[in-house]
C-alpha cells in the first residue's frame, strides 16, 4: 500500500511542482488540501489544477468562520500587535491550516503532512509547531529544505520537462499572502529599505489616503464581551462584519503598515500590509478597554498583549502559555461591552463617542466640579504617602551633601514645635 501525503495546497507555482515532485521522490500517494481563510481564490479551478497535476484528491476546507472566531477574535481581544504594527494576519491563519491539515491527515490515514514553505520564512516555524502540537506521530515534508530547486526558474523548468502548465504570475508582481483579516505584499522595490512603496502599482483592497474622499465617513461598532457584534446598528456575523469594514477602512485609506520586522529565524523582511478593517476594530476595541477597564488590569494586559503578540507570530499558538494568556484576557472582557463611534478621514482613525453599561468613568470624579464622591483635602495625605520614596530619597541625597538631616515640617507649624518643646521641658524634670 502507497504512502499518503497530505499537502497544504494553494495552486501557486510552489504547490504545483511539489505534487509531482512528492510522487517522484516517495512514490506515494498525494492528498491535496485547500484551506479557504477567505483568500481570493478559484477554487474549482485550483481543484482542477491538482488532479491534473497528479493528486489523487484535492479537498477545500471552508473555515473562515472557525478563522474569525478562534483566532481573530482571540488576537483581538488580547490586543496582539507584533513589533507596533503588523496585525497577525498570516500568523493568526497558519495555526487554523496546521489544524486543518491535520484533520485531514487522520481522515485520510495519511502518515504524512507536506507543505510549501521556504527555509527562510516563518510559516515553516508556524506549519511545523502547528503540526508536532496537535500530531507527534505525523512526518513533516518541506520539500523547499530539501529538494535542489533553487529558484522561479528551476521550478519552471521542472514542470516544463514533465509538460505541466506553470501558474505563472508577471515578473513584476509581488509575493503576497491574502486572507480575510488582511493582504501582505514583499519583494521588489520593499527589499530596499530606503526605498518608497510604490503604492499605486501595489494595493489591492486599499486607496492610498491621498486619493480617499475629502470627507469623514463615520462607523459604530458595538461589542459584548469583547467582541464585535454590529456595524452601525446592524447585527453581523463575524466575517460579514470584517468584509463591510474592510471595504469601508480601503476607501478612506486605513490601516496600511510598512513594516521591517524580525523573522522567527533571525533575518529582518521588509513587508507592506493592507489590514483596514482590522485596524478599524483594534482602535474600536482600545477605546472601550479604556473606560470598561481599570488601571491595574489595563497596565497588565499591556505587557500580555506583547507577549500574546511574539507567540502568535513565533507560531507558539498552541501552547500552554498563549492558553493561559486567552484565559486570563477572556477574564478582562466580561465588561468589555458598548458601543464605539469613529471617525474614519483620509488614512487616520479617531474617536468620535463611547458608551458602556460597565463604564468606569464616573462624571462625579471626572468633572470639575467638585461631587460628594471626592474631598480635595484627601488628596494631601495620599500624595504624602505616595511620594513618600521621593522624600527620603531627597533626605538622603541632602544628608550627603553635608545638610542636615530632618523631615519637613508638618502642617501644623508652630504648634507642632511647641509640642516638642513641652516634651523636652518634662523630660528634664
Amino acid at each position: 500500500m502507497k504512502k499518503k501525503i497530505v499537502l497544504a495546497y494553494s495552486g501557486g507555482l510552489d504547490t504545483t511542482v511539489i505534487i509531482p515532485w512528492l510522487k517522484e521522490n516517495q512514490d506515494c500517494e498525494v492528498i491535496a488540501v485547500c484551506v479557504d481563510v477567505g483568500q481570493a481564490a478559484d477554487w474549482k479551478a485550483i481543484q482542477k489544477r491538482a488532479m491534473t497535476t497528479g493528486a489523487s484528491a484535492c479537498y477545500v476546507a471552508d473555515v473562515k468562520s472557525e478563522y474569525v472566531e478562534e483566532y481573530i477574535w482571540p488576537a483581538l481581544k488580547a490586543g496582539a500587535v507584533y513589533e507596533d504594527k503588523y496585525l497577525l494576519g498570516t500568523s493568526t491563519a497558519r495555526p487554523l491550516i496546521a489544524k486543518t491539515l491535520v484533520e485531514y491527515a487522520r481522515k485520510e490515514k495519511a502518515t504524512a503532512i507536506a507543505h510549501g514553505a521556504t527555509g527562510k520564512g516563518n510559516d515553516q516555524v508556524r506549519f511545523d509547531l502547528g503540526i508536532m502540537a496537535l500530531a507527534p506521530d505525523i512526518e513533516i515534508i518541506a520539500p523547499w529544505r530539501t529538494w535542489k530547486l533553487k529558484s522561479r526558474e528551476d521550478e519552471m523548468r521542472y514542470l516544463a520537462r514533465r509538460k505541466i502548465p506553470a501558474p505563472v504570475k508577471k515578473k513584476n508582481s509581488y509575493s503576497m499572502d491574502d486572507n480575510l483579516w488582511h493582504i501582505s505584499h514583499e519583494g521588489l522595490e520593499l527589499e530596499d529599505p530606503s526605498n518608497e512603496p510604490l503604492y499605486k502599482k501595489m494595493l489591492s483592497i486599499t486607496v492610498t489616503p491621498e486619493k480617499a474622499p475629502n470627507k469623514p465617513e463615520y462607523v459604530e461598532i458595538e461589542f459584548e464581551k469583547g467582541i464585535p457584534v454590529a456595524l452601525n446598528g446592524k447585527k453581523m456575523e463575524g466575517p460579514a462584519l470584517i468584509n463591510q469594514l474592510n471595504k469601508i477602512g480601503g476607501a478612506n485609506g486605513i490601516g496600511i503598515a510598512d513594516i521591517v520586522e524580525n523573522r522567527v529565524v533571525g533575518m529582518k523582511s521588509r513587508g507592506v500590509y493592507e489590514t483596514p478593517g482590522g485596524s478599524i476594530l483594534y482602535y474600536a476595541h482600545s477605546e472601550l478597554e479604556h473606560i470598561c477597564l481599570d488601571r491595574q488590569t489595563y497596565s497588565f494586559k499591556q505587557q500580555a498583549a506583547l507577549k500574546m503578540g511574539e507567540l502568535i507570530y513565533g507560531g507558539l499558538w498552541f501552547t500552554p502559555l498563549r492558553e493561559a494568556i486567552s484565559a486570563f484576557v477572556d477574564s478582562t472582557q466580561e465588561t468589555v461591552s458598548g458601543k464605539v463611534r469613529l471617525k474614519l478621514y483620509k488614512g487616520s482613525i479617531s474617536a468620535a463617542g463611547v458608551s458602556s453599561a460597565y463604564s468606569l468613568y464616573n462624571t462625579s470624579l471626572a468633572s470639575f466640579t467638585t461631587g460628594e464622591l471626592f474631598n480635595h483635602a484627601d488628596a494631601k495625605g495620599f500624595i504624602k504617602l505616595y511620594g513618600l520614596p521621593v522624600l527620603v530619597r531627597s533626605l538622603m541625597e541632602r544628608e550627603k551633601k553635608g545638610g542636615a538631616k530632618s523631615a519637613p515640617a508638618s502642617s501644623s507649624g508652630k504648634a507642632t514645635a511647641g509640642k516638642a518643646r513641652a516634651q523636652a521641658g518634662r523630660r528634664k524634670k
